[in-house]
């Protein structure tokens, strides 16, 4: 019979609770160690020259009992202490528990040894530590720019974490360090690395232990595991069911709290209990979760009911009711696409009017001023997408006439170059009116905001023949690829997947040589960095470009929308902007195109997010999904959190999540989207939209303002 090897070491003793994370690791890699309730005890236990470690049982709401006596135990005895979040500490002024809100801890100058060289950052999620006064701390919490290293150094105003205190015998942290897998810290090689490294300072004659564990949240499979042949359907599957067990569904009793919260500018919920209802799409879908992580390993929910996370969530309900025949699947899709154009406010007022310049529309979000005032095109274009494939899947017409509405709406408000800009508010839309916006010259060199638009007026010229669709889409297209790359807003991966959908539905209407090049060199620029894993990197020509730069300062650091790395030799992908985009963009094009090489590509990422969608058992609210952001080198889930909003382990539920959901599943069924609706009867309504919109000539609202 096989037997575990066990190491008994007497060198440390813990002081601790036997739930202790930093105890439990040690357990689990074979290292038994005494383990004491009491300090003191611990202490007189403990052999000279060797080790205590106090760590802190009540984080972070009381700090760890230390005191003068029991230092002067542990000095007569000749052992050395690290203790955690102290209450005490010898020639310390006591002060308030402080919490961060975007520091980061930070190896100092000169370094901890190989694994931890200077200036290297530690995630220490929503860390409260105790105030200190020290000259040359080892770790510190700081306000920093960088991927995995401060690139800009450590700004004056940093805080002592980890600091030695010789004289006394003492290895300080002023907050805790040994809740590492509860609180989620990272990267988990560091992590091990500076537990090592503690070991090794405690007992210098000690074994150092190989830290065992297991993460919080954690990828689907490793690197190089064998992937069964389901894993696609298995990974749709998953996605779908963390759809229904997320806690975002809203559920009809707790509707009414959701707008009162929005309409207080509230921003989020806590994460969903266990015994929370869960809805049925009736009352719409919540945006997702946000990225910062809290001490006890949770995320908070993100509020906003947006249209475009809605429609996006409802394709993937609607293709598990066909793939797997599911009848409650049905319900929340067709509930969820119904809360859109009827029950919610994202379509009323001014939208809902067929005299307001801005019918047809689709609000950015409901039940706050600041989301109903917005026009995205880009996230019109999105609902509209979701909501044209939801209907193709469940063989329905219901939403014909609001889908044309909306392809519409846009098309009036888009420019004579095919290019509409990045949002029009209700306000000067009235102001001006739709057909200042058709009269105008705008050109936006930025795929984000205009490609998917082009997309919908591409299909939707297929299935009505109006000619203007395609001459301006075609106009917008020529001109953004005649701006590549040099004259992109962004010019990053983003942009570039964000194409390949209106070019390959251009090649499907007109495959000429021309089109073609233009998707092929697209797809080859996209590829150019794609590993053999099929992770396709984030890189960009510069600092980036509009509002989406790399911080250039620490002060810069947390102020804005910023992509995941701080460098193009940073190792991360990004599921919300990239990845599922180009997922479709280059299940599409393979389609269209027949190209083995594409298609190959498009296998290789499928395998890929496969392999890092998120499984947790501690916290299932988050298992199914795909965080913003993966690290294919660490193979964990880290990136730069300098984005203001949607930081490495935020999880949209519409964007890059229901996009890698809607390309499985369509996968699945071996199908391309642009096959999937081809069939649609969209035409019939022709004739009734076109009288319900020349019901408004252009001209700037004389009537009641609708902006509220």
């Amino acid at each position: 019979m096989k037997t575990t090897s066990v190491t008994y070491y007497q060198g440390i003793i813990f002081c601790c609770s036997e739930q202790n994370d930093l105890y439990r690791a040690n357990m689990k890699s074979g290292r038994r160690v005494p383990r004491f309730d009491s300090a003191e005890d611990a202490i007189k236990a403990a052999p000279p020259g060797g080790g205590v470690l106090l760590l802190a049982n009540d984080y972070p709401v009381s700090p760890t009992p230390f005191s003068p006596e029991l230092l002067g135990i542990a000095k007569n005895r000749n052992v050395k202490i690290y203790i955690e979040f102290p209450s005490w500490l010898p020639n310390q002024e006591s002060g308030d528990i402080q919490n961060i809100h975007r520091e980061r801890g930070v190896i100092m100058p000169p370094g901890m040894g190989p694994d931890l060289p200077e200036f290297r950052i530690l995630l220490l999620n929503d860390c409260h530590y105790i105030p200190a006064s020290v000259n040359n701390p080892l770790v510190t919490i700081a306000h920093v720019a960088g991927y995995d290293r401060a690139v800009y150094g450590v700004p004056e105003k940093a805080a002592p974490i980890l600091f030695e205190m010789p004289e006394e015998n003492l290895l300080v942290s002023t907050t805790c360090l040994s809740c590492f897998i509860k609180s989620r810290y990272g990267p988990e090689a560091q992590i091990s690395a500076l537990w090592k490294w503690i070991f090794s300072r405690l007992d210098p004659n000690g074994a150092v232990p190989d830290l065992k564990w297991k993460p919080v949240v954690y990828p689907a499979w490793e690197r190089d595991d064998t992937l069964p042949k389901d894993a696609e359907r298995l990974a749709f599957e998953n996605a779908v069911n963390w759809y229904r067990n997320s806690g975002l569904l809203v559920s009809r009793d707790r509707a009414e709290e959701i707008h009162r919260l929005l309409s207080e500018s509230r921003q989020h919920l806590p994460a969903p209990a266990d015994s929370e209802p869960v809805g049925d799409g009736s009352s719409g879908f919540l945006e997702g979760y946000a990225s910062e992580i809290n001490w006890d390993g949770n995320q908070n929910r993100n509020l906003p009911l947006r249209a475009d996370c809605n429609s996006e969530v409802a394709m993937g309900f609607a293709l598990d009711a066909r793939i797997n025949n599911n009848s409650q699947s049905e319900l929340i899709a067709k509930n969820l696409q119904n809360y859109i154009y009827f029950y919610s406010g994202l379509c009323k007022g001014g939208r809902g009017n067929p005299k307001h310049p801005a019918y047809g529309h689709i609000a950015w979000g409901d039940a706050h001023p600041a989301w109903v005032i917005a026009n995205y095109g880009d996230d019109n274009a999105r609902v509209l997408l979701g909501t044209i494939l939801s209907a193709a899947v469940l063989e329905t017409s219901d939403w014909n006439e609001a889908i044309l509405r909306g392809i519409r709406a846009n098309f009036r408000t888009t420019g004579k170059l095919g290019f509409r800009g990045d949002r029009i508010d209700m306000q000067p839309l009235e102001q001006n009116g739709w057909k200042h916006y058709a009269n105008a010259e705008t050109v936006s060199l930025s795929p984000h905001f205009e490609s998917y638009l082009w997309a919908c007026y591409l299909w939707a010229y297929d299935k009505t023949g109006y000619e203007p669709f395609l001459t301006q889409s075609k106009i917008g297209i020529r001109i953004m690829m005649e701006g590549y790359p040099d004259k992109w807003r962004w010019k990053d991966n983003i942009e570039r997947a964000r194409m390949l959908l209106c070019l390959s539905w251009l090649v499907r209407l007109e495959n000429t040589t021309e089109h073609r090049e233009w998707l092929m060199r697209m797809a080859k620029d996209l590829l150019e960095l794609q590993t053999e894993s099929g992770a396709i990197p984030e890189w960009l020509e510069g600092s980036g470009g509009g509002h989406y730069i790399i911080p250039q300062s620490n002060e810069q650091y947390g102020t804005g929308e910023t992509p995941l790395i701080q460098e193009n030799s940073d190792p991360a992908c990004d599921t919300l902007y990239t990845l599922g985009f180009g997922f479709l963009g280059l299940h599409e094009a393979a389609s269209a195109t027949g190209d083995p090489d594409l298609k190959k590509a498009e296998d290789r990422l499928a395998e890929f997010l496969c392999r890092i969608q998120t499984r947790s058992e501690a916290l299932p609210y988050l298992s199914g999904a795909w965080m913003r952001a993966f690290d294919f080198d660490k193979w964990e889930y880290w990136a730069s959190p300098a984005d203001v909003g949607w930081g490495p382990w935020s999880i949209e539920s519409g964007w890059g999540n229901a996009w890698i959901t809607a390309v499985m599943g369509l996968r699945i069924r071996g199908e391309s989207f642009w096959d999937a609706t081809a069939k649609s009867n969209i035409q019939s309504k022709w004739e009734s939209v076109e009288m319900q919109m020349e019901q408004n000539d252009g001209s700037p609202w004389s009537g009641e303002a609708a902006s509220k």
